[in-house]
C-alpha cells in the first residue's frame, strides 16, 4: 500500500506541482510519510504527517528551512507550498540530487572511499556550526532547558524510549556549559545527502535552533551497522576539525536526551 495517494494530495499543492508524470515512495522513518514526485515543472519532495507530535515536528522543518533559506549558504532544501490543519501538515520541498551517508557507505567496499565519505560528514557538521544563527533560532532560555521540558513533556503525552530514571538522570546531571552555535538538531548519516563525493544537501531540519553543537555530535558518531564501529569517529573528528565531547558528555546526549525525542 502506498502511503501517499494522489487524491489525498492538498489542491493548492496539486496545482503548484502541475501534471504528475511519475512518484515514488524511498525508504522513510514513522514519523512522515515521503513521496518524490516527477511533474512538469520538476521533481519534488512531498512530505505529510499526521499525528500532533509530528505535525508540529514538520511546522517547526518548514519555518526553519524558510529561516536558513533566506539568511544562510548551506545546502538546504527551499520550501516551495505548504498546508496544515489540524489532522495533517504537507510540505512541498525542492528535491535535492544525492544519496544519504548511509547508502553511500552501504553500497561502498574501498576503504579510502569510505573513510573520505566520513571525512566530509563531519566536515559537513562543522559547517552547519560554524555558520552564523539567526536570531529568529534563537530560544529566550538556554537551548538545554528547553530541551529537557520537551523531554519531560514527550514522557508525559508520547510513547518515547526514555524511561522516567533517564529522564531524571538527565535532569540532575546536565553537562558543563558548553559554547552555543547554530544546530541541526537530527545531525545522523540518513539526513545529509552526498553527490559526486560532495553534500549536495542537508534535510529533517525540525530540531534547527542555537544549541549545543554536542548534540549534534554524539547523534552523528552513534554506532550503526558497519558505521562508527570502529575508527570511523577518528576520521569524522578530522573532518570536523576537533573533538569537541567526551564518554560522558555522548552518552547524556546520545543515550540520554535523544532517548525522548
Amino acid at each position: 500500500m502506498q502511503p501517499i495517494d494522489i487524491s489525498e494530495i492538498p489542491n493548492e499543492i496539486k496545482k503548484y506541482m502541475g501534471t504528475i508524470h511519475s512518484i515514488r515512495f524511498p525508504k522513510q522513518g514513522c514519523t512522515s510519510d515521503v513521496a518524490i514526485i516527477e511533474c512538469e515543472k520538476a521533481v519534488f519532495a512531498l512530505k505529510r504527517t499526521k499525528e500532533h507530535l509530528y505535525n508540529t515536528w514538520l511546522n517547526k522543518e518548514i519555518s526553519v528551512l524558510h529561516c536558513l533559506s533566506s539568511k544562510t549558504d548551506l545546502p538546504i532544501p527551499i520550501i516551495k507550498e505548504f498546508k496544515c490543519d489540524k489532522d495533517q501538515t504537507w510540505a512541498l520541498i525542492e528535491y535535492l540530487e544525492g544519496a544519504t551517508v548511509r547508502e553511500a557507505l552501504s553500497n561502498e567496499k574501498n576503504k579510502e572511499t569510505r573513510e573520505e565519505i566520513i571525512f566530509v560528514f563531519g566536515k559537513a557538521l562543522s559547517r552547519i556550526h560554524s555558520t552564523s544563527c539567526p536570531a529568529e533560532l534563537k530560544y529566550k532560555t538556554p537551548w538545554i532547558d528547553e530541551m529537557l521540558l520537551k523531554a519531560t513533556y514527550n514522557f508525559t503525552h508520547y510513547e518515547v524510549d526514555g524511561s522516567e530514571a533517564i529522564l531524571n538522570k538527565i535532569q540532575t546531571q546536565k553537562p558543563k556549559n558548553f559554547k552555543q552555535t547554530l544546530i541541526h538538531g537530527d545531525f545522523t548519516i540518513d539526513n545529509v545527502l552526498l553527490h559526486n563525493g560532495k553534500v549536495s544537501g542537508m534535510i529533517d531540519w525540525s530540531g534547527g535552533a542555537y544549541g549545543d553543537p554536542r548534540y549534534d555530535v554524539a547523534l552523528a558518531i552513534r554506532p550503526k551497522p558497519n558505521v562508527f564501529e570502529n575508527s570511523d569517529r577518528e576520521i569524522f573528528f578530522e573532518g570536523y576539525g576537533n573533538k569537541i565531547i567526551n564518554q560522558e558528555e555522548y552518552d547524556y546526549f546520545a543515550n540520554g536526551l535523544y532517548e525522548f525525542f
